[in-house]
């Protein structure tokens, strides 16, 4: 077993003295509203337009989000590779965290800065042809970069296949990098590669190196996602969870992307995230500083309730894309609701 995390990292800290953190929102969202065009690589924008990269990250700070993600979720060498720029992963992942460092130390109050790491576009074995050896020596080169500009966490995020959640775990134990690590979980209730919610929160108990805490972000819409955390809370784990869903359900507007969830539901979705036993709460894609504005101002004057049932996620939220939510035996295409007004662990 590798060594805990030192009592001092500033995630560790955060999460002793308050109930739930506040994450941030969407990076590509914004960066896309800035001008990003789609098939560019983000991470180029680190070097080439930082002053947009500092104004992504300020976006959650004055929102009053307690940590945002870094500009690096593709900084990996395979999907740098896409861009011809795969020699640059030291240099994109050291730099967007570094624009980071300089608007977090800038704030008011302490403000986590969390190294995003991305898949790496490729399978793994057996199924593919990434080996778990260079799969970890990608995360390595990554993690080591991050940690080099002054990141307080590695961020594992988006994650389909347990193989490479391992490997990235393995890789932050190398480079002597805490971390978080969330799971898509977009395939009716399972992630693509068919892991449940129970059986990710038994995968990062039985590693060597496990995350500080473990999650789900991006997947359907935010009623997916909250079902996905109450397979998390029926787990009755003490290892902190997340929950970071997309704002609403995108559609195709005027030849554009746009996600259909207000302010107001991200403000209910965050609360009842809590009310479940979310101890960090954030938006994925979508999510733009309104949001989280509504959401800070939800987390901080609306008292606590017990965990919402099926129904109320479905009143509330909307409802779920899949009558299953991944725990059904072959064949049953009935929804589980033996989770029904469980209350948090």
């Amino acid at each position: 077993m590798t060594a805990a995390p030192p009592s001092d990292n500033a995630l560790i800290k955060a999460l002793a003295s308050k109930e739930v953190l506040l994450a941030d929102g969407a990076t590509g969202t914004t960066l896309f509203n800035m001008g990003l065009q789609s098939g560019d690589a983000p991470e180029l924008w680190n070097t080439d337009e930082p002053k947009k990269i500092a104004a992504l990250y300020q976006g959650p700070v004055d929102a009053g989000s307690d940590l945002f993600l870094t500009n690096t979720f593709g900084g990996n060498a395979s999907r740098l590779k896409l861009h011809d720029a795969q020699n640059r992963v030291r240099e994109l992942n050291r730099v967007g965290v570094e624009i980071a460092r300089n608007v977090a130390d800038k704030a008011e109050r302490k403000v986590i800065v969390a190294g995003s790491v991305g898949p790496t576009g490729e399978i793994m074995e057996p199924v593919g042809t990434l080996s778990h050896a260079v799969a970890v020596e990608m995360f390595h080169e990554q993690a080591d970069a991050l940690k080099e500009g002054g990141a307080d966490i590695a961020w594992l995020e988006t994650i389909s296949a347990p193989e490479e959640y391992k490997a990235a775990a393995e890789a932050f134990a190398l480079a002597g990098l805490p971390w978080c690590g969330t799971m898509s979980f977009d395939t009716a209730g399972r992630t693509m590669m068919g892991l449940t919610s129970a059986g990710m929160a038994d995968m990062v108990e039985e590693l060597d190196n496990p995350p500080i805490a473990y999650g789900a972000n991006c997947g359907v819409g935010a009623s997916d996602l909250m079902r996905t955390v109450l397979g998390f809370a029926a787990k009755n784990t003490s290892r902190p969870f997340i929950a970071k869903g997309n704002a609403g359900i995108p559609k195709y507007v005027e030849g554009h992307i746009h996600y259909d969830g207000t302010p107001e539901l991200m403000a209910a979705y965050a609360c009842m995230a809590r009310d479940a036993g979310a101890r960090i709460v954030g938006g994925c894609c979508g999510t733009t500083p309104e949001h989280l504005r509504a959401m800070r101002e939800a987390l901080d004057s609306r008292p606590r309730d017990e965990a919402p049932t099926l129904e109320k996620i479905v009143e509330i939220l909307g409802g779920f894309s899949s009558n299953v939510d991944g725990t059904e035996e072959p064949g049953d295409d009935t929804p589980q609701r033996t989770r029904r007004g469980r209350r948090r662990g």
